[in-house]
């Protein structure tokens, strides 16, 4: 297959997603929530159509060819992928960059999400027959020669010392901050709520943390949050928020709750599931200064306003990135061409 018939087929991909009701695409969807009871109908259609949008239109392709100068004259290699499944199809944006780029994907699916990834790969072969030659399913990897490998901070150490002397992009924890400046509307704190309940808070670039000016009546985010009510009747999430409030009772640790969320003052970047931290700020210009000194840590940072020397999303964004925007700031497309 050449470049344009690999373009071609993810177009085709793409357009065949415009409809997320029909019989087959919903069995599918079915099949996947059975497997991992995460993911939710509605929280799979909203990585399809995130995946379609952003992904597979004849547009945002062509940006990626026209960016990385992509052409035919790449030599392949196996690229050995070790993909997460904490939200649906996370692990999809790395199988794009391969085929994009002419490489051989040697695929380690998660067993948290291997329906999805199978079904969107199934459909390109089905489009075009010859792109069976890019992937390849493996319960280990094997015979690769660079490899991307996503996972926890421990599993991250692992796999460092696991690829250490072939070419690799080790992905370890991050979430993502949100800065309130007071001067949001409801709707801005509408938008942010998208940013934090998603995925039931399981992706990086869902936010985990909200700082907001010192004095800020932070309840307000109570109201904010009322449209996400219903994600307090998935039985896994209501779990964890009852365990949450629980722990936090015994160890006598002050926190707000309104039967939905936690929300807990705290230096930690990272919350518990049903959980939010907040911290008060009282300086912007040092505030960019932590966030610069923590960008190991974080995936986005979201704001309405600008933040001195940080790149920023706006509220309700961070689960819509564009084709080239890189999990970790870490430009996949020009590690594989430079393989």
């Amino acid at each position: 297959m050449n470049l344009k018939q690999r373009v071609d087929s993810l177009i085709k991909l793409g357009k065949m997603l415009n409809d997320l009701n029909g019989q087959a695409i919903i069995e599918v969807i079915e099949k996947a929530q059975i497997a991992n009871p995460w993911f939710t109908v509605s929280n799979i259609k909203l990585a399809l159509q995130a995946v379609r949008d952003a992904f597979l239109t004849e547009e945002s392709l062509q940006i990626m060819v026209t960016k990385y100068h992509l052409d035919d004259q790449i030599q392949q290699k196996n690229i050995g992928l070790i993909l997460a499944g904490n939200i649906p199809l996370v692990g999809f944006h790395d199988v794009l960059c391969c085929y994009l780029t002419g490489h051989r994907s040697i695929i380690k699916l998660s067993d948290k999400d291997s329906v999805l990834i199978q079904y969107m790969i199934d459909q390109i072969i089905a489009i075009h027959p010859d792109a069976m030659q890019y992937f390849v399913f493996v319960e280990k990897l094997k015979d690769y020669d660079a490899a991307i490998a996503t996972g926890s901070n421990s599993t991250a150490k692992h796999f460092a010392y696991y690829f250490k002397d072939i070419p690799h992009i080790i992905r370890q924890n991050r979430n993502s901050i949100a800065v309130i400046h007071d001067h949001e509307s409801m709707e801005d704190l509408y938008k942010l709520a998208a940013d934090v309940f998603s995925y039931f808070g399981l992706g990086c670039r869902n936010v985990s943390k909200i700082f907001v000016p010192k004095g800020y009546d932070i309840t307000k985010l109570f109201d904010a949050f009322i449209p996400y009510n219903d994600t307090i009747h998935h039985n896994k999430y209501k779990n964890n928020y009852d365990y949450n409030v629980a722990l936090n009772l015994l160890n006598k640790e002050p926190f707000l709750q309104n039967d939905l969320i936690i929300i807990k003052e705290s230096p930690a970047i990272i919350s518990r599931i049903g959980s939010l931290h907040y911290e008060y700020y009282t300086d912007i210009n040092e505030l960019a200064k932590w966030i610069n000194n923590n960008q190991n840590d974080i995936q986005c940072v979201v704001s309405q306003q600008p933040i001195p020397n940080v790149e920023i999303v706006a509220f309700g964004n961070t689960q819509c990135p564009s084709i080239d925007t890189y999990a970790d700031g870490v430009d996949t497309m020009q590690f594989l061409l430079a393989l």
